[in-house]
């Protein structure tokens, strides 16, 4: 089956009652059809990479690395499930709900086109926040969301362009390691012998890569 992207999803500002910012673009809705660009650092750059797409919290989100969060249809099926209610495309947030296409297995660094203009890097995992909390009204959300550790992927921007509804999507490129987003996530979560495969394998550069690197060191005297 031909990978797609089956909604493309994008948030306006909203309140939000979880955190201090006091609003939230996390309530995304659906598009036909949108620009993406390279919004620069996290600090003072454009926030979302999905132009018209609000960002309030740009201390955790946004940003290069962060510059487009995609979910799998497919994991938003198994949720359907296991919470027995149904859940919209963009529920999550995410900016890209795809089809066909193995979201979580992909490996940092991979690299996607989508339609004929957009190529996208897989950079590593969504850590679920208050705000996520607070927009699923479930009890437990973020222990319940971590413990399946499926968490769609963030991306940056490598070439920018038109994205549309129905484009479809192919990875044309991976790296020669075996660090997928679940591993990266549970580094990112604490686990030290992640960490370790994250960081040996090189996976990670710039920040989050000196931010698990002084976590190792710190839990390894």
């Amino acid at each position: 089956m031909t990978a797609r992207l089956l909604s493309l999803n994008i948030g306006a500002s909203e309140p939000n009652p979880a955190k201090k910012v006091g609003v939230t673009g996390i309530g995304k809705k659906p598009v036909d059809s949108a620009t993406l660009r390279a919004p620069g650092p996290k600090h003072g750059g454009l926030g979302s990479g999905v132009v018209g797409d609000f960002i309030a919290d740009v201390a955790h989100h946004g940003g290069d690395q962060q510059a487009v969060y995609a979910f799998a249809r497919e994991e938003l099926d198994a949720w359907q499930d296991r919470l027995g209610r149904e859940l919209a495309d963009g529920l999550f947030g995410e900016n890209l709900t795809t089809s066909g296409l193995d979201v979580d297995g992909a490996l940092l660094g991979e690299r996607w086109a989508v339609g004929d203009e957009v190529v996208l890097e897989v950079c590593g995992p969504r850590v679920p926040c208050a705000t996520f909390q607070s927009r699923m009204g479930e009890r437990g959300w973020i222990k319940r969301f971590t413990e399946v550790g499926r968490t769609g992927a963030y991306l940056s921007i490598v070439t920018g362009g038109e994205v549309r509804t129905g484009d479809a999507i192919e990875v044309v490129s991976r790296p020669d390691h075996e660090i997928t987003v679940p591993v990266a996530f549970r580094a990112f979560m604490g686990d030290l012998a992640a960490a370790r495969r994250v960081l040996d394998a090189g996976a990670l550069t710039g920040p989050d890569a000196d931010e698990l690197r002084e976590m190792v060191e710190r839990r390894s005297r």
